[in-house]
């Protein structure tokens, strides 16, 4: 499935076919929806698991004291939390994310856990990163790339802002691969969490959204094509749970 229709100038929002601009718009409108109660969503969504997820997703990274790291789709701050106590006071985190709000939250949540000399925030489109060329020693991106309309753009633009020895590793939702799982994967993914949205923070419309939107993430075997497309000297991946997410590393040689 192509990223969108040039000839039409649209693309997925969830399953919908919408003009580009307004996906921009929509997903936007998405996360200034949630960001308040996203924690929460998240641990009901996942019984919890996506915060071992996360850090099994950063135990791949191999960071370590003085490294500058990119944390795009930054959100909440959950890994923006874990690495900035490995880099240190010599190395610096950068949180970005495309949504105000959403930053915001991360912001103020790291603020209160103390976590400030070696954090710092960037307002910034994965697909357009202003940073300079070969200035970032890793990038982390969890549950963050298949909310961009253009990931060709992002991962080009990962590739471009890592040094050589450089990794970028993407944690995000995939293919299950154990077929007798799907039929109850599926019934609670896409019944389930949007009544849970609508319980929890009165929004079952943008639950159902995130629900649709992994199913129009591309599988393993496609995005890590596509990441090599785009520059990365090798890329691996590791499935956690069955498939349910993935753990993708593009390395930079």
């Amino acid at each position: 499935m192509s990223e969108s229709s040039k000839a039409e100038g649209t693309t997925h929002f969830g399953y919908e076919e919408v003009p580009v601009a307004e996906k921009t718009r929509r997903v936007g409108a998405v996360f200034d929806s949630v960001a308040e109660r996203y924690d929460l969503m998240n641990d009901l969504m996942s019984v919890g698991l996506h915060r071992l997820w996360k850090r099994q997703a950063l135990a791949q990274t191999r960071l370590r004291q003085g490294l500058r790291v990119l944390d795009l789709a930054s959100g909440t701050g959950d890994l923006a939390a874990l690495e900035a106590p490995v880099v240190g006071d010599t190395g610096v985190v950068i949180a970005s994310d495309i949504n105000k709000a959403m930053l915001g939250v991360g912001r103020d949540r790291l603020t209160d856990a103390g976590i400030v000399d070696n954090v710092v925030y960037s307002l910034a489109d994965a697909e357009a990163l202003p940073f300079a060329d070969a200035s970032i020693d890793r990038i982390t991106m969890a549950f963050g790339l298949r909310n961009v309309t253009h990931k060709t753009k992002a991962l080009a633009a990962m590739r471009r802002v890592l040094r050589p020895g450089g990794l970028a590793v993407i944690l995000e939702f995939s293919q299950l691969y154990l077929p007798a799982l799907r039929p109850v994967y599926d019934s609670y993914s896409l019944h389930v969490l949007p009544r849970l949205g609508q319980w929890v923070a009165g929004d079952a419309a943008s639950y159902r959204y995130l629900a649709e939107s992994i199913r129009q993430h591309p599988d393993q075997e496609t995005l890590r094509d596509m990441m090599l497309a785009a520059g990365f000297d090798e890329v691996d991946f590791t499935n956690l749970t069955g498939g349910i997410v993935a753990i993708h590393r593009g390395h930079v040689y």
